[in-house]
C-alpha cells in the first residue's frame, strides 16, 4: 500500500534560500523549541511516574507503558514522518505535528484514568514522530553545510541537555504544584511552550516539500514495523502481570515474525526500486551496522536505569519528586563533562576504545548506585561519586555512536542513516523500559515492604545490555575517523 502527496496548491511562503539571516535565526530557534519538547517528555515522566501510580491507581505494567508507550510510537513512525515530511512538505508537517504534540499533551494532563493516560501517551508519541523528522531536514535545507555544522553542534548539544535534565523539571514542577495539578503538569507545561512554536512556525517557517510531490511511502512497511515492536513489548510488559508463558511466548514471536516481514519487504521493494521504510544496504557497512546495534542497546540501558532510579527513590525510599531531582543533578554533570569535554578530546585519539570504556564506566557506576539505594543510602558524597561516574560513562558512550555509526554512510544516504538511528534509539529505550521495568516490578513492584528488591534484578538487567553495547563497539574498526576511512561516494 502506497500514499502520494495531494495535488493541492499551497499558501504562498518564501522558500529557504529566500529567508535573510535574521528570519533563519528565528526558524531554527523554532524547530529547536519543538524539538526540546518531543526529547525532554522521553523523560520527564520518570519522576512522575510514583505519583501517577498513586493518583489514578496505576498498575505496574500502566506506569511501564506510560513511559514506553510514547517511545514506541515515537520510534515506529520516525521514517513514516521523514517520508511524509519529503512528500507533503517539511513545514506542514512540523506544523501539524506540533498542533498534534498540544492536543495529546492536553489529553496526558487531564486524564482520567491510566488507561487514557496511556493512549494519550500513543499518541503523543506519533505526534513527535511527525514533528521531530521535520526538524533536522528544515535546518538543513536552512543552512549551507558549511554554517550546518555549528549549528547542529548547538542542536545535539542542547537534544542532550533537554533528555537529561527532563527528571530533573519534572520533580520541580510537580513539587511547585501550581493551582493543584501536582504530575499533570509535566504535561500541560507543554502547551504555551507547543503553541508558541505553532504561532512561530506559522510566521518564520520557510515552505518546503514542493518538489516531492510523487514520492510514494510504503505505509504497509511501517504498520508492520509499528505491530511487531508493540507486539514484543506487549509481551514483555504484561508477561508479570496478566499473561502466562504461553501466552507471552506466543505474541512475542508473532511481534518477530512481523519485524521480520517488515525487513523483508523492505529488502524486495528495494531490490525493484520502490521507495521502503529502511535502506538495507546501510546496514552492509559495518560502522553503521554496530554502530545502531550499540547505540540501541545503550539506549535500552540507559532509558531502564533512569526509569527504577527515578521510581526506587520515591517508591522505595520516600523521597519527594524534588529531592528525587537534585539527586539526578551529579548523573547530567558527569554526562556534560564527558560530551562536552571528554569525548571531543579524546575520541580521534582514542578511537572505539573511548566508547568502551566508557560502556564499563557506566555499568560500574549504574551497579554502584543501586546497590546504594538497595541498601537505603539516599545522598551523601558516596552516591554522588557513582553516580558521577554513570553520567560520565554515558557521555563517553553515547556521545561518540552517532558520528561512528554515519562516518561511512553515502551522502545520498545521510538523511536516511540518521533517521534510523533515531529509530533505534528510540525503539531501544522502549526495550529498556520493558526488560529493565519488568524485572524491576516483577521482583517487588507489587509488595510495599520490598519495593527496593528489584534492584539487584534490574541492576543485572542493565549490565547485560550494557555488555552487548561493549561488544558491538568492539566489532567496530581500531582506528575511528582516519583520513583513509570517508564516506563512501555519492
Amino acid at each position: 500500500m502506497t500514499a502520494h502527496a495531494p495535488s493541492a496548491a499551497r499558501k504562498p511562503g518564501k522558500q529557504p534560500h529566500e529567508l535573510d539571516a535574521r528570519q533563519r535565526a528565528l526558524a531554527f530557534f523554532t524547530v529547536l523549541t519543538a524539538v526540546v519538547l518531543e526529547v525532554a517528555d522521553t523523560t520527564i515522566v520518570n519522576t512522575a511516574l510514583p505519583a501517577i501510580r498513586d493518583g489514578l491507581g496505576a498498575s505496574p505494567a500502566a506506569m511501564q507503558w506510560i513511559v514506553a508507550g510514547y517511545l514506541l510510537t515515537l520510534g515506529s513512525l520516525l521514517l513514516l514522518g521523514g517520508r511524509l515530511g519529503d512528500t507533503f512538505g517539511h513545514d506542514r508537517l512540523f506544523l501539524g505535528g506540533v498542533a498534534s504534540f498540544v492536543a495529546a499533551s492536553a489529553l496526558c494532563g487531564l486524564a482520567p484514568t491510566p488507561g487514557v493516560l496511556v493512549l494519550a501517551r500513543v499518541l503523543q508519541g506519533a505526534a513527535g514522530a511527525m514533528m521531530g523528522p521535520q526538524t533536522m531536514a528544515i535546518v538543513q535545507l536552512l543552512y549551507t553545510p558549511l554554517e550546518r555544522v555549528k549549528r547542529l553542534a548547538f542542536f545535539g548539544m542542547i537534544i542532550g541537555l533537554a533528555a537529561i535534565v527532563g527528571p530533573i523539571i519534572g520533580g520541580f514542577l510537580i513539587e511547585l504544584n501550581l493551582f493543584g495539578l501536582g504530575w499533570r503538569l509535566i504535561f500541560l507545561i507543554n502547551l504555551p511552550v507547543g503553541l508558541f512554536a505553532l504561532a512561530m512556525g506559522r510566521i518564520t517557517l520557510p515552505r518546503t516539500g514542493e518538489e516531492h510531490k510523487g514520492l510514494a511511502i510504503d505505509l504497509t512497511g511501517a504498520a508492520l514495523f509499528a505491530l511487531g515492536f508493540g507486539l514484543i513489548l506487549f509481551a514483555l510488559i504484561q508477561a508479570h502481570e496478566n499473561l502466562g508463558p504461553v501466552a507471552a511466548a506466543a505474541i512475542l514471536a508473532a511481534g518477530l515474525g512481523a519485524v521480520i516481514l517488515g525487513v523483508r519487504r523492505s529488502i524486495a521493494r528495494r531490490a525493484n526500486g520502490l521507495p521502503a521504510m529502511i535502506e538495507p544496504t546501510l546496514f552492509a557497512l559495518p560502522t553503521f551496522r554496530w554502530g545502531v546495534t550499540a547505540a540501541m542497546a545503550f539506549n535500552s540501558s540507559s532509558v531502564g536505569f533512569l526509569m527504577i532510579f527515578a521510581v526506587a527513590l520515591q517508591q522505595g525510599l520516600a523521597l519527594t519528586p524534588l529531592k528525587t531531582a537534585l539527586i539526578h543533578i551529579p548523573f547530567g554533570l558527569g554526562v556534560m563533562i564527558a560530551v562536552g569535554l571528554l569525548v571531543p578530546r579524546l575520541l580521534p585519539r582514542l578511537g572505539r576504545l573511548l566508547p568502551m570504556a566508557g560502556g564499563m564506566l557506566m555499568a560500574a557506576g549504574i551497579i554502584s548506585t543501586l546497590v546504594l539505594i538497595h541498601s537505603r543510602i539516599d545522598g551523601g558524597p558516596i552516591l554522588i561519586v557513582t553516580l558521577a561516574l554513570a553520567g560520565i560513562g554515558f557521555g563517553t558512550l553515547s556521545g561518540p555512536l552517532g558520528p561512528i555509526a554515519v562516518s561511512e554512510v553515502p551522502r545520498t544516504h545521510a538523511g536516511t542513516a540518521s533517521a534510523t538511528m533515531r529509530t533505534a534509539q528510540q525503539l531501544g529505550g522502549a526495550l529498556g523500559i520493558a526488560l529493565v521495568g519488568s524485572v524491576y516490578f516483577a521482583v517487588g513492584g507489587h509488595d510495599p515492604a520490598a519495593r527496593l528488591a528489584g534492584l539487584i534484578p534490574g541492576a543485572l538487567m542493565i549490565a547485560t545490555l550494557l555488555t552487548i553495547a561493549i561488544l558491538a563497539v568492539s566489532r567496530l574498526p581500531t582506528t575511528l575517523f582516519a583520513a583513509e576511512r570517508k564516506p563512501a561516494a555519492d
